[in-house]
């Protein structure tokens, strides 16, 4: 069983790591090819392209500009521990252990516009690349273009996937790069619903960080059981089955 999540914009390159375990992102050839077409872009080209202030084009144009390999512990940092934001408050990778470290290493990937897929340990450096970005390439238009099938057959080469079974905690945007109807592959998408208003209904800021408090509950339960995954409780939600759809699971919880 193996699960894909989404990167995060917010970025945490001064606390120290929790671990000094890492491994290397399997496409850093590719990434830098990517990091060559942004160095030759502007500030100005930059902000445009991503929708930037000025002073963030500034800040990645710069980031850009420092991005080397090889990675290191000097110069970078474990993906799960350098992303910041509302799926990764849910994760809390801050308080794993060895064996939680371990388990998410076999189980857990993050989808990445700039590093394709990443394992948790896996370092980067700091960057901003939205898998959406409309950034043109020697492959075509934009960044699925320049992907194309590799996401998809590096999540079916994973020892985890030998049991078929995908659990989907990314976003629509991120979880488009893997081609879907194309993955050999059953797909279980988690939706997290909050009671407002009268009904359940899904809230962006809640539904992110149930994302990332789910893959903590499997991560800590070690789960190899798509069918234990209903057994979610963590944050007050509960599996809901009337309102589930095939492999469509809602879990909904009656208060933030």
């Amino acid at each position: 069983m193996l699960m894909v999540i989404s990167p995060a914009k917010t970025l945490d390159f001064d606390t120290d790591p929790v671990t000094k375990e890492f491994s290397q992102p399997r496409y850093l050839d590719a990434s830098a090819q990517l990091i060559d077409e942004l160095k030759q872009m502007s500030t100005a080209e930059i902000a445009s392209l991503m929708k930037l202030s000025d002073k963030l084009a500034g800040l990645n144009a710069a980031r850009y500009g420092d991005w080397q390999t090889p990675f290191n512990l000097d110069n970078a940092k474990q993906a799960v521990l350098a992303f910041k934001g509302d799926v990764y408050t849910g994760l809390d990778a801050e308080t794993m252990g060895n064996a939680e470290f371990g388990y998410a290493q076999q189980h857990l990937r993050i989808l990445s516009g700039l590093y394709g897929v990443l394992k948790p340990l896996d370092l980067i450096q700091p960057y901003r690349l939205e898998m959406g970005t409309k950034l043109g390439n020697k492959a075509g238009k934009d960044l699925y273009q320049f992907w194309g099938s590799r996401l998809r057959e590096s999540l079916e080469q994973e020892p985890a996937f030998d049991d078929g079974i995908l659990i989907n905690l990314a976003s629509n945007e991120y979880f488009k790069a893997v081609e879907a109807k194309k993955l050999k592959a059953r797909i279980i998408t988690p939706v997290f619903k909050d009671w407002k208003n009268g009904q359940y209904k899904m809230i962006s800021f809640y539904a992110k960080k149930a994302r990332g408090l789910m893959s903590r509950y499997i991560i800590d339960h070690q789960l190899n059981d798509a069918e234990a995954i209903k057994r979610f409780d963590s944050g007050g939600y509960r599996y809901n089955a009337e309102m589930s759809k095939g492999d469509d699971w809602v879990f909904i919880r009656d208060n933030e």
